[in-house]
This record gives structure tokens, sequence and C-alpha cells, in this order.
């Protein structure tokens, strides 16, 4: 007992940024998924406060159905942006809309808070229709001239609609292992638009922005999910081999080769997209948990946690070319803005090194702290951006010397960060905080957040850089 104890505290703390989580819920099967959203509150509503007692979906036969609330405290002067209201799981069917329970409406007035008079229950009458296996999202406006009526009483109103998915050229994915879903967003709105559900344990995601395909490792079903980023829908499920727990994926440039990191088996799996099968396998060292290729698709470089190595793949002979040590914890990988270096950083090491990428002789090495388990680099101005595990915020240094140039406050340790091309922002998963969050890269500020079900995992972007 002692001993599996140690290799398990030994495992958590050879873990990187992301907590390994098993998810405990299971993907849907016979019923369909409920998602509410509210909009922003309109400014006029900034002196009204109330407590949501409970959400309910009504059925068309009048059973009533609770949400699991997120947020039970409205207060519509910290109601600026989109915010996560709770989440159902429904039999399928028609549905007439929703049931609230409220209580303590306050109102603020020049001659002091005054409290309202508001029924027990509110009624919306919303129909909707909740599918097998699908997930909904409704999106609740908050109409205050409606709300408050003559001198002292209070019946909230709320408009409800199904939001309109972005064109796939704004689109962003994030998966959420946890709630067995991915989440879509709107890069320009910033908000959450809808729900995929999934596969069990969905984690690495990757895109073919050519093809317009979604690429999905389910880590509980030992599989490949494809998605049809036009329609939303699951293509095909690419199976793999029992046990091998696929954590990441990388797509070659010219979109023919889809690698698959298999966790579980210690593995990698080389995958063609289009024909939607395994071509073939290599194995790799311990624990394998991150994997990069580099931008002329020749090689592919494989960190593994355990092991403390590097593979490095030979992808058109699919061999094992180099296996190199490497600091151990989990690893990740970025490249030069010029393509001709290779950054590595570890978990467990307070270094940046800095690689020839053909000849993998250690060229540089940076202090750049304990814990450092993301890395992206901008591949317009060559700034690298990094977050710690220990930190709740995220760092720019400067690519020559890796001196800071910026600290942005996250509240959170961010688990992985990518760049927006088009609206020049980073992107930063911060699972403590079940966020996604947006930092604008002129200014250095928080500019958005995007708040999800459960802790998120992996993101996408179309217009990625």
């Amino acid at each position: 007992m002692k001993i599996h104890l140690t290799a398990i505290v030994l495992a958590a703390f050879l873990a990187g940024c992301q907590t390994q989580l098993v998810s405990l819920r299971q993907p849907l099967v016979e019923e369909g998924e409920l998602y509410l959203y509210t909009r922003p509150f309109p400014p006029a509503a900034e002196r009204l406060s109330f407590t949501l007692e409970g959400i309910s979906a009504v059925r068309e036969d009048g059973a009533e159905f609770p949400v699991s609330l997120a947020l039970k405290e409205v207060r519509p002067a910290e109601l600026t942006r989109q915010r996560f209201l709770g989440s159902s799981t429904l039999t399928p069917g028609s549905y007439t809309g929703l049931a609230l329970r409220i209580s303590h409406p306050l109102l603020r007035r020049e001659e002091g808070t005054a409290a309202l008079q508001a029924p027990e229950r509110v009624t919306i009458n919303a129909p909707f229709t909740v599918q097998k296996q699908k997930a909904l999202l409704l999106s609740l406006s908050f109409d205050y001239d409606n709300s408050i009526g003559a001198g002292f009483r209070f019946t909230p109103v709320f408009t409800v609609r199904e939001p309109r998915r972005p064109v796939v050229g704004l689109a962003g994915y994030v998966t959420i292992p946890e709630a067995n879903a991915i989440a879509i967003f709107d890069k320009q709105s910033a908000e959450v638009a809808g729900f995929i559900a999934t596969g069990k344990t969905p984690r690495g995601l990757i895109f073919d922005q050519q093809r317009r395909r979604a690429y999905v490792a389910l880590s509980g079903d030992d599989a490949l999910q494809v998605i049809d980023m036009v329609t939303g829908e699951e293509v095909r499920r690419i199976r793999l081999t029992p046990g091998d727990s696929p954590e990441e994926l990388a797509l070659s440039p010219d979109g023919k080769t889809l690698l698959s990191v298999n966790k579980g088996s210690n593995t990698v799996s080389f995958v063609d997209p289009q024909g939607y099968f395994e071509t073939g396998r290599l194995a790799v060292g311990d624990a394998p948990s991150s994997v990069l290729i580099d931008p002329t698709g020749q090689r592919g470089y494989v960190f593994n946690s355990f092991a403390s190595t590097m593979t490095v793949i030979d992808l058109a002979r699919r061999t094992v070319s180099a296996t190199v040590g490497s600091a151990p914890g989990d690893g990740h990988g970025a490249f030069s803005r010029s393509g001709d270096q290779l950054y590595a950083v570890h978990a467990l090491s307070s270094y940046l090194d800095v690689l020839d990428p053909f000849t993998l002789a250690q060229q540089r090495r940076y202090y750049v702290g304990m814990g450092v388990c993301t890395l992206k680099v901008d591949q317009r101005s060559g700034i690298v951006y990094t977050g710690r595990k220990s930190d709740a915020w995220v760092q720019a240094l400067e690519p020559f010397t890796f001196n800071t140039i910026a600290t942005v406050p996250l509240g959170g340790s961010p688990a992985y960060l990518t760049i927006d091309a088009d609206e020049n922002r980073l992107y930063a998963v911060n699972p403590a905080r079940r966020r996604v969050q947006l930092v604008n890269l002129v200014s250095y500020r928080l500019e958005n957040e995007l708040e999800l079900p459960a802790p998120p995992h992996r993101l996408a972007l179309m217009g990625e850089r």
C-alpha cells in the first residue's frame, strides 16, 4: 500500500499544470444536455440585486427538472459580460420553457435600499427541444424596464434564445474533460455560442483549418473524434487500441498526418485524417505528454514525462531518429519565429532550453523559474509567453535575453496558451477558474473571459498563429 501511495504522490508531483482528472460522468447515451448562460445585464439594472434560488426546465407535460446552478447571487453591476448560469442533463423531448424561483430582491434608491415584492415562482415561456446525445445552449437576456413594476413590485422578465453559432472562420473550440463536451465560442463577441457533446474525457484538440475539421483526443474512449466544423456534427470516430488514453494531437503542415500521443500505452499513433484510420504506431518513452511537429513537417518531437526524455520521430520514415535526455516533468516545446531553434520547458525544471532542432545540441539555457508548464511563441513578434504552475499570471519574455517584458495577472495558473492572429489576442486556458481568458497583446491587459461549466483543457482557434 505504501509503495502504491508513493507512486500516486510521485505521479501527481511530476504532472504539469493540468491536474490529471478522470471524468466521473459518462457521455450522453439516452439523454441530452442543457446549458444556460445569461447575457450582460443592462446598465440600468446595476441598482438591483436578487437571489436565484432555482431554475427548472419545464417539460411539455408539466414535469419540472432542476438545473444545477453555478450562479445564485445576481448582482447586475457584476454581470457586465456573459455568465454561466447552470446546466442539466435532460430526457429528450419538448419543453415549454423555464421556471425561476427568486428571493431577496433589493433595489438601491436615493433614499436607501428597498426590499421589493416578488412572486415565489416565475415562468418563462420559451419552447425548446432537447435531443438525444446533443447539447443545447440557451441564452437569457434580462429585461429591466419590464421587470420593475409600480411601487415595489419586481417580476423578472427574461427573453430566451438559442445563440447562432459563429461562422467557421470566427470559431474557437475548447475541450472540457469533466463535462464530456466541447464549448464553441465566437472570437469577435468573446461569448460561448454552443456546445458539442463528445465521447468520454476529451483532452487534446487540433483544427485542420483548410478542411474545416476538428480532431479531438477522447482519452476515456481510446479514440479520436472527428467533427465537421460547418455543421458541428461528428463525422467519424477513429478507434485506437484499448488502454491508449490519447492525450495530445499534432497535425502535419500538409494535413496528411495526424499524430496522437497515447499516454496510456507510451506510444504515438500515425493516423490518416482523411481515411479515418490508424496507419502505424511507435513506442516512445514513459508517459508522453505533448508533441510538436517542426514547420517543415519532417520531424515530430515527443516529450516523455516519466522517462525524462524527448523522442524525435522521422515522419516520412515513421521511425525514431533519436531519443535524448531532458529535465523531468511534463515537457512542452515551441519553435522560434525563424524556426531554427527549439525552445523546451519542463514542469520540474527552472530553465528554458534552447536546442538546435536538427543536431539536438543545447545552444543556450535561461532561468525562467520552477514549474513552467505551458509555452507559446508569437510568430509575428518572436515574444515568448509562459505560464508557471505556482503563479497566477502569464509572462511575456523577450526572445533574445528571456527577460520579462510584461506580467498579466489571471487569478490562476494558465495551463495552455495560444494566439489569435486576427484579433491579436493571447488566449489562456485557466482550469482553476474554469475560464478561458483573453489578453490584449498591445496593452497586456485582461480583455475578456469565457466562463465554462468545468475546468477546460485545450483550445483551438481558427486564425491561430
